[in-house]
């Protein structure tokens, strides 16, 4: 069995950062998906590739790999810079502001 451990990636839909606080270990998919020919649904016989565990530290998700022998892939999230502002939001509604505020 194989599995892969990461930390998800904020959605692209908003710029917040719910649900990427804990690590995920994901089982990799055995055998490929088959359509169904009468609905067109997709299905698989693998039923571990829809487990999905969370963890609160990497080091929690690597145990219990352990523990279960299960053969895990670590993948290191890509550490964004934070992109504040010297004032932030609410420099623009300034009453100090020294010119006017325009688009």
């Amino acid at each position: 069995m194989r599995a892969r451990i990461y930390r998800p990636a904020r959605t692209a839909m908003s710029s917040g950062m719910a649900k990427t606080h804990d690590w995920v270990l994901e089982h990799v998919a055995e055998s490929a998906r088959e359509v169904d020919p009468l609905m067109g649904w997709t299905s698989s016989s693998d039923t571990q590739a829809q487990v999905r565990l969370r963890f609160e530290t990497k080091d929690a998700a690597l145990n219990y790999a352990r523990e279960h022998g299960i053969d895990a892939v670590v993948q290191e999230p890509q550490r964004r810079k934070p992109n504040i502002r010297p004032g932030g939001y609410g420099e623009n509604f300034a009453t100090q502001r020294r010119g006017a505020w325009t688009h």
